[in-house]
């Protein structure tokens, strides 16, 4: 007897099941929007050096020609033929305007852009690059903007994941939703570039909170046999809101008004979050069992089961979660994920495959413009193409196995990112083709290495497990925006850097044990037995679980022990 037997009892995937389930699952829909956002509110529209003080094109109306061939005599063109970004004459060449002239243009004096930067307003009317100057010389900036924001999912993810233990995963996430509404809204109105990534950072930590509590709230309330049709089903969220993003940016074009408009519906989140209940999973681990109680009687009663509500009782709970309980008393921290061989083995190759497969994700998704595509039709596309990519992960799961599929999705992806260097810039077509396989591929290696790693670790260490490793991939989500500033070295350096990245995850990919139609392991001893062939010499102590990080708790993974079931549903949105 479990708590899973103990849903069942009180309507098992019922009504309120599903009311709790899409409600929890809808803010998924702007939970994307928030990790891809730089991509639109910091666009970066096509510009050129304003012309010095002393001349504008209105004063210079009576040449009978075109803005653009005017230009010609103030800005000289790049490698490409087209106006330089950052750079102007020293003095106006008039004599580029005549199509017989013969100069050198490589010998005539420039300069930096000394008046700044005139940007078209035909792609963004708007964006924190036009209004704060982040071009040229502090173009690196721009991604900057993205670094902080994942550093604030780090932090999230840390500082959330131990308020939760503390305080419950609802208040959490119902606090969570009120931050990112006020802050995400507040940042719309930052006077300056400093204090807007002050609040893309504190955004970033409650974009997390919601993400991981909302996730555990859902699946602590579902039984078992639905976790797997459930999480793949609400995984597509993220998906739509891919898409919905692209839609939103196209109509506003504004970056405070598209600010606003991804973060207002987070008020309405907020309000409707204090229907949810706590899991009482968690409040029976924290002795509050009488509150478990009530919370299994509303759920009861919401699920058309009253008759059930006079034979559930404490002493009936506690005898549900009997083995839950028992397995609170022994003490395990982030050190027993590398303390014997075995898990040693798992946890680091797991380290690089989470580390790689998000810092490749991110690098794809956050430099749109790079396509030469509308940069709303390809959010579109890359939104769409996660569709196909989840159902082919499952397929290899089931058909080749976890090991194989896992090296797989990643060697392809190295190599769909490798061929795109290859491709001339104007064969845009086949370059978007290539990017969009690249990032199916790494979107479906997040939907294995989800499944994957709550099947590797033992159910002692699972959500230990879970957190140590997925702040790998927040690492790996952070650094990947700074690499995109070595395009100025050399433009293909960034792609060799993900692609090589992937490789070398896929090569440690291929020393993980196989886990298809294997038990999930319970123990340590479990794991060290199975797949290194060795008992560790070692004991845990008793006492309270801990996670040792803060990242997450020992007693999630005893609520969680059939996580294998909850098929990539949350770190897709990290």
């Amino acid at each position: 007897m479990g708590f899973g037997d103990l849903l069942e009892e009180v309507g098992g995937f019922g009504r309120y099941q599903w009311l709790h389930v899409t409600l929890i699952s809808l803010p998924g829909l702007f939970m994307a929007s928030q990790n891809l956002l730089n991509n639109f509110v910091s666009g970066i529209p096509a510009h050129h050096c304003r012309l010095p003080a002393n001349y504008s094109l209105n004063n210079l109306s009576h040449y009978q020609m075109d803005e653009q061939q005017l230009l010609k005599a103030f800005i000289p063109p790049d490698s490409s033929g087209k106006l330089d970004r950052c750079r102007r004459y020293v003095e106006p060449q008039w004599q580029l305007l005549n199509t017989n002239n013969s100069v050198n243009i490589s010998q005539l004096q420039t300069e930096e852009c000394l008046d700044g930067w005139t940007f078209d307003r035909s792609e963004f009317l708007a964006s924190t690059v036009s209004e704060w100057d982040l071009v040229c010389s502090l173009r690196p900036l721009k991604q900057m903007i993205q670094t902080i924001y994942m550093g604030g999912v780090l932090m999230g993810a840390i500082i959330y994941g131990g308020l939760s233990d503390r305080f419950g995963r609802r208040a959490v996430l119902i606090w969570s939703y009120m931050q990112v509404a006020v802050l995400g809204c507040s940042s719309a109105l930052s006077p300056s570039y400093t204090v807007y990534c002050i609040f893309r950072f504190l955004c970033g930590m409650a974009v997390s909170g919601v993400i991981l509590n909302g996730f555990s709230l859902k699946v602590e309330w579902i039984p078992t046999k639905e976790r797997t049709i459930v999480g793949t089903l609400t995984s597509f969220f993220f998906t739509f809101g891919q898409m919905i993003l692209a839609g939103l940016a196209f109509w506003l074009r504004d970056w405070r008004k598209l600010q606003v408009a991804v973060c207002i519906p987070q008020f309405l989140f907020f309000a409707s979050s204090w229907w949810f209940a706590e899991s009482a999973r968690w409040l029976v681990l924290n002795r509050r069992s009488e509150q478990a109680l009530k919370s299994l009687h509303r759920v009861a009663r919401i699920n058309g089961k009253s008759e059930i509500i006079d034979k559930l009782t404490v002493e009936t709970l506690h005898s549900h979660m009997k083995k839950e309980i028992e397995a609170c008393r022994s003490s395990f921290t982030a050190y027993d994920l590398l303390k014997t061989r075995g898990i040693r083995r798992i946890s680091i190759c797991l380290i690089a495959v989470w580390f790689s497969t998000s810092f490749a994700y991110y690098g794809v998704a956050m430099d749109l413009q790079k396509f030469g595509v509308s940069i709303y039709l390809i959010q579109i596309i890359f939104g769409a193409v996660d569709i196909p990519a989840k159902i082919f992960a499952l397929g290899m799961l089931t058909v080749l196995g976890r090991r194989v599929s896992q090296a797989a999705c990643l060697f392809l992806s190295a190599l769909v990112i490798f061929a795109n260097i290859f491709v001339p810039t104007d064969m845009q077509t086949i370059r978007t083709v290539l990017a969009c396989l690249g990032k199916g591929f790494t979107s479906a290696s997040f939907t294995v290495v989800y499944l994957y790693t709550g099947e590797l670790y033992p159910t002692v260490i699972r959500q230990t497990g879970m957190g140590f490793v997925s702040t790998m991939a927040r690492v790996g989500s952070m650094a990947a925006p700074a690499v995109l500033i070595l395009d100025e070295v050399l433009p293909a350096l960034p792609s060799v850097v993900y692609g090589g990245a992937a490789v070398l995850a896929g090569c440690f990919a291929c020393f993980l044990p196989e886990t298809l139609n294997i038990p999930l392991p319970d123990t340590i001893e479990d794991v060290e037995e199975k797949w290194s062939g060795r008992k560790p010499t070692w004991q845990p102590q008793e006492g309270r679980a801990s996670s040792g990080g803060g990242v997450v708790s020992t007693t999630e993974g005893v609520a969680l022990k059939e996580l294998k079931d909850t098929e990539g549903t949350g770190l897709n949105a990290l």
